[in-house]
């Protein structure tokens, strides 16, 4: 097989860098030129890793008049079309704040942040601040003076706006309450000088209530669900296999799959982000530009951050789980704004890429959100898992393929053992174990936990898991066997074998003509873990 590689942008975030040194690049300047023509002040927000510090920068490079930058790109022509309109190409002061640097964890690293990039901008505009200025008045003066200085409106662009709040929710929640007071004193300026601003463009991964942050913002155009604006970020279908289809076919050669094989399989793991409900579905370029550069299908974003606070807001929410995988309901207000309080974490999920738009009720205005793909589902339920059984993946050698392993060799006994093992380390949280609350909470967790395992197994196996404990619990198929499986929480496996029989779980698979194996699960309380279990092939 011949080797084959181009310059994949995997980190390049520089739109000058991107263009100078030839990197593969999906032409997005059409928007920039939709958006710098029609309103003024905008917020996008999209998950990490999705391509916003690039837009970024591309608008940086379009407002300081870098026109060589743009050669045989879309905006290219549409501001030839406008010259006889307007001058083309102007130059304009950028200020850019980027608070991807940072770790804001500690009490002063968001000042010294704002300092060290209002210092740049002073500098450059030959600025003397007062020792007691707050950053809002330096910011303030920096606008009005390159004013003053240019003859023309400034623009503003920030990457990241939320950073420093993300790293401090629900870790340390008086310093996120001091960072958001501090960020809505900052913004509050553009507001107030407004008539000295071009251009104003904002992204994050969340958007905090505007009450909290953007409240002075009436003015803010927020993109985020703008069915116009959907693609603005990430790769399409098309933009997929028009730009990259050498690199699909060196990946499929690699892995010994077809064309089409392959780009299913592209599909099926880092496809389905949905931004706005009728559009087309999203990859995450992250993603693509890595299994394009290993030729490997791996979980490439998902292992770039852990989401902690919240896999723990969920637990603390005590949220069914089962929900997540497609079933979750969510009105339309509450899913464009975050609000503090709200006792939701489902609007985070969503802005944060862990959920997506599955569909979308016009009559009642709600939306039906899921996991956008493969790469997301294993990954957000792998992690999981450690906070319903205790399990550690560092300190054990737990792995859900020793599950499928059983199964696949007809080994139930085995695959019971080894699931009676991890329902014993159940946690009983802070909850005295003699309280009928810390029952419910081992019966939640054993469900939870039930759940996740059978979940994970269908990355390798089919798996029907549903969300509730009122019909088959579990079914899983291999290449000779299916085996369906019915847990009860207080009542015996024969109880949970005689159920499968009576219900005749088992009719709608006999078609499949593979061997039939019903298991029936009982929960033991006092120990809070697998009981005893009952196994009949038909």
């Amino acid at each position: 097989m011949m080797y084959f590689s181009r310059k994949l942008p995997i980190g390049v975030q520089s739109f000058k860098d991107l263009r100078e040194k030839e990197f593969l690049y999906v032409d997005k300047t059409e928007y920039i030129f939709r958006l710098t023509n029609a309103s003024k002040v905008y917020f996008l927000s999209r998950p990490r890793r999705f391509g916003k510090s690039l837009f970024l920068s591309t608008l940086k490079a379009y407002f300081l008049g870098q026109k060589e930058l743009f050669k045989g790109l879309a905006i290219e022509k549409f501001e030839e079309a406008e010259k006889e309109k307007r001058e083309i190409w102007q130059e304009y002061p950028v200020f850019y704040f980027d608070f991807n640097v940072g770790k804001y964890a500690e009490t002063e690293a968001l000042n010294e942040r704002l300092d060290f990039l209002l210092k740049d901008i002073e500098k450059q505009y030959e600025i003397i601040p007062g020792s007691r200025d707050s950053f809002g008045s330096r910011f303030e003066r920096a606008i009005k003076t390159a004013y003053e200085k240019t003859g023309k409106q400034v623009v503003i662009l920030v990457d990241e706006y939320d950073k420093p709040l993300l790293q401090t929710m629900g870790v340390n929640e008086e310093l996120n309450a001091e960072y958001k007071a501090v960020l809505r004193a900052f913004y509050s300026v553009l507001k107030s000088t407004d008539q000295y601003l071009r251009f104003a463009f904002l992204t994050g991964v969340t958007k905090f209530s505007k009450v909290s942050i953007f409240s002075d913002l009436n003015s803010l155009n927020d993109i985020s669900i703008n069915p116009d604006f959907s693609a603005i970020c990430g790769l399409t279908q098309k933009e997929l296999e028009e730009t990259f289809r050498p690199e699909i076919e060196t990946l499929a050669g690699r892995n010994e799959l077809s064309y089409e094989d392959c780009l299913s399989a592209l599909k099926k793991r880092y496809d389905g982000y949905c931004f706005a409900y009728g559009t087309e579905t999203m990859y995450n370029p992250f993603s693509l530009l890595n299994v394009f550069f290993s030729k490997q299908f791996a979980d490439y974003w998902f292992a770039t951050g852990t989401p902690t606070f919240l896999v723990n807001e969920l637990k603390r929410e005590d949220y069914n789980i089962p929900e997540l995988d497609g079933n979750v309901e969510m009105i339309e207000s509450f899913l464009s704004d975050y609000r503090v309080g709200a006792d939701s974490v489902i609007p985070v999920l969503f802005q944060s890429g862990y959920l997506t738009i599955k569909d979308y009720d016009k009559e009642y205005r709600m939306y039906r959100l899921g996991f956008p793909n493969e790469e997301v589902r294993y990954g957000f339920l792998y992690n999981l898992l450690p906070e319903y059984s205790n399990i550690s993946f560092i300190k054990t050698s737990f792995n859900v393929v020793q599950f499928t392993k059983d199964l696949k060799a007809g080994k139930v006994d085995g695959f019971m053992q080894r699931l009676k093992s991890i329902m014993a380390s159940l946690p009983y949280d802070t909850v005295k174990k003699e309280s009928g609350e810390s029952l419910a909470l081992r019966e939640h967790n054993f469900q939870v936990c039930v759940y996740l395992i059978f979940a994970l197994m269908g990355q390798f196996v089919e798996v029907e898991t549903p969300s509730s404990m009122g019909r088959t619990d579990c079914v899983v198929k291999t290449e000779k066997t299916i085996y369906i499986f019915e847990f009860k929480l207080k009542e015996s496996a024969e109880a949970a074998l005689k159920q499968i029989k009576e219900k005749n779980y088992a009719e709608r698979y006999k078609a499949d003509n593979k061997e039939i194996i019903l298991i029936g699960v009982s929960f033991n309380p006092k120990e809070g873990t697998v009981g005893e279990w009952l196994s009949e092939k038909l």
